[in-house]
């Protein structure tokens, strides 16, 4: 199972791989137009924040056929192609990109999916993964349900690309999906913070620290 830092904060990654498995971050033009930097500097300091076996995953910003195809080959020179892999929408055009991309030996996730059935060519198109937009797809139905629903369908005809689950708004939807098997998902850093800081444990530990320190007058062992 995978999981992703939907973010191009580098601050914000840097904090959270401090201290977890993090298998890389997840960026698309938007996250990267908000950190307010040229997206060359965005690269080079994830570059710089993660290791080489953690992922960075970029997203063309060519409409068409051959500009998807120029920028997929520019951004899987990133960092030399190590653990590089592009984001293409599951357009007409990027549908009929992905297999082309594929065939240079670049590892693609199909993005801006809002159904299983865009999931379904994009997998058959040969994406490595495929990115249902979770929230967004909650606006037209049962987003949650048609994901569970994509991670079946793949798993009954043998298809080889995962599901990497995205835009989520809250820790529920996270949870559903991880329970359901879901093998990959990428989550924005509020949405990882609220899954780790429980309100509760920070008072279980503040208890056994006062009952520690009056019992021996100390809060060490």
């Amino acid at each position: 199972m995978e999981f992703f830092i939907d973010t191009a904060d580098t601050e914000a990654i840097r904090a959270l791989c401090s201290f977890l498995p993090v298998d890389g971050v997840t960026t698309n033009p938007t996250i990267i137009t908000k950190s307010g930097k040229a997206p060359e500097q965005v690269f080079a300091e994830l570059c710089e924040v993660l290791t080489e076996d953690q992922k960075i995953i970029a997203q063309v910003i060519a409409t068409d056929y051959d500009g998807i195809l120029a920028e997929a080959e520019k951004i899987a020179a990133i960092r030399g192609g190590k653990n590089i892999v592009v984001k293409i929408p599951v357009t007409r055009a990027g549908l009929r990109a992905i297999p082309a991309v594929k065939a240079k030996g670049i590892s693609v996730l199909a993005t801006g999916i809002y159904s299983p059935d865009q999931a379904f060519w994009a997998a058959k198109a040969g994406a490595d993964y495929l990115a249902p937009y979770v929230n967004r797809m909650c606006n037209y139905g049962d987003g949650v349900g048609q994901v569970v629903e994509l991670v079946h369908t793949l798993a009954q005809y043998g298809m080889e690309a995962k599901v990497c689950a995205a835009s989520f708004k809250n820790v529920d939807q996270v949870h559903r999906l991880l329970a359901a098997g879901v093998p990959a998902v990428t989550v924005a850093p509020d949405v990882i913070a609220a899954m780790i800081d429980h309100p509760g444990t920070a008072l279980a530990v503040e208890e056994f620290t006062s009952n520690w320190e009056k019992a021996y007058g100390r809060t060490t062992l």
